[in-house]
């Protein structure tokens, strides 16, 4: 999916909660005011936030940090989808994950976000003929993250990624918007045919943990894949599969993505 024809748009001013989060922060913690400062309150937007965050991160010595930080910022600049996508998935963590009770913390601390938006600027570049540099920041988000996700895959907006260790997306892969993801997921090929051979996720959808989703098969909206499946065969909409393989086990609820229920 591309993100320019989604919007998310809060009633408030996610940006300037964000600073007062961080000046709050720094105040009770000394330690990281320094940190928080780089971070977050030297900086005058979400983008610029997002771009330095990232580049600090998947930086190395081989790949300038501030070479990094200009790429992120064009990728940005030319794609206005983007930042829109990023706000919906802030507001994702904040609302699915009960571990979140501010909308700084996954900006700067969650790796599942910072994998989800690595992949959006890896996509940009992938799309701009950049695909050299695109498969480096893969690599590199693979070994910072502990993600694996191909330039080529099309994402949504508001995904959130939980925890995000072990999560592998295949190169023709699709995701909707709103859907919720657990760590262990791998959403991968089957085979070794070329061409379409990944999953394509409708809106809505809950992915539990370690589920592996194989092929190139439809999940449809609103369903739920509970944790350790395996699906190998199209999921009708509004259903709940679980087990290995896979099968139906009753109705979904009518947004799984939101309401983050394990239970089968």
């Amino acid at each position: 999916m591309t993100t320019e024809n989604h919007i998310c748009s809060p009633d408030f001013d996610l940006w300037q909660t964000i600073r007062r989060e961080a000046e709050a922060a720094a105040a009770a913690e000394p330690m990281l005011a320094s940190f928080l400062h780089l971070t977050v309150l030297r900086h005058h937007s979400l983008d610029r936030v997002l771009a330095f965050h990232l580049s600090s991160k998947l930086s190395s010595p081989i790949m300038d940090a501030r070479a990094l930080f200009e790429v992120y910022l064009q990728a940005l600049s030319d794609d206005a989808g983007i930042i829109k996508a990023v706000k919906c998935d802030l507001l994702a963590c904040f609302e699915r994950d009960p571990a979140c009770d501010e909308y700084s913390l996954p900006l700067l601390y969650f790796k599942g976000f910072h994998a989800i938006q690595a992949h959006r600027i890896n996509h940009w570049l992938w799309n701009n003929g950049r695909k050299t540099l695109a498969y480096f920041l893969q690599n590199r988000s693979s070994e910072v993250f502990g993600v694996d996700i191909h330039p080529a895959a099309r994402f949504g907006s508001g995904l959130m990624l939980d925890h995000a260790t072990g999560f592998v997306v295949g190169e023709t892969a699709t995701l909707g918007d709103n859907i919720s993801i657990l760590h262990g997921v791998t959403l991968g090929g089957s085979g070794k045919e070329s061409g379409d051979r990944h999953p394509k996720v409708g809106d809505g959808v809950m992915i539990g943990a370690n589920a592996s989703i194989l092929g190139n098969i439809r999940i449809g909206e609103y369903s739920k894949v509970g944790a350790g499946s395996v699906v190998v065969s199209d999921v009708s909409a509004h259903t709940t599969v679980v087990g290995v393989p896979a099968k139906p086990a009753g109705k979904a609820a009518d947004m799984p993505a939101a309401e983050m229920d394990q239970r089968i």
